[in-house]
């Protein structure tokens, strides 16, 4: 979903056409984060950017992306190397590579993950919070929110919204993508 919206996003006007009048969802959180720079070369202050590395908004999706591979990549490791029940075919005992309940077991580890990162990190339980920062990313500093699960959570501005949606979202990735 980043990756799309930075393909319609238009950088060129910050303040007078900022990326929630455009439509964004995803990287309106993810700018308040902290994210501030595209590898595209814009900056959401305005200005231009030469390098700006992992920390940017394409850089925050690619490791969500390469995580979930790793995740899936995981999964077959586990299935080759360990002696599994669930790896093996009810009917004859063999051996088999099960994709669904592979990919269920990938979408549950990640699921996890992303209850831990909303339920502990982001809320300071076990873990120093987010960057919470003023709508235009010029001031701020890290601390715990805690979730917010009205509609209010859906506002950009709300820094409570990203606790509420990954704790959400790991229930509904586990909860939905589970084969076993």
């Amino acid at each position: 979903m980043a990756l799309y919206e930075l393909a319609v996003f238009d950088p060129s006007d910050p303040v007078l056409d900022p990326m929630w009048r455009q439509g964004m969802f995803v990287i309106p959180f993810m700018t308040r984060l902290g994210i501030t720079d595209s590898w595209g070369g814009w900056s959401i202050s305005g200005g231009t950017v030469t390098n700006p590395g992992i920390w940017s908004y394409e850089g925050v999706a690619g490791t969500h992306i390469v995580f979930s591979g790793l995740c899936f990549l995981a999964a077959i490791w586990h299935w080759v190397y360990w002696d599994l029940e669930i790896f093996s075919d009810e009917r004859t005992g063999k051996p088999s590579l099960d994709m669904p309940k592979i990919f269920g077991i990938h979408l549950f580890i990640a699921g996890v993950a992303c209850f831990g990162f909303g339920a502990f990190h982001v809320t300071g339980l076990y873990g120093p919070g987010i960057w919470v920062s003023d709508p235009y990313g010029l001031t701020g500093k890290v601390q715990a929110v805690n979730p917010v699960w009205g509609a209010e959570g859906f506002d950009p501005f709300v820094p409570g919204g990203i606790a509420s949606h990954h704790i959400a979202a790991a229930f509904v990735v586990a909860g939905t993508m589970w084969y076993g």
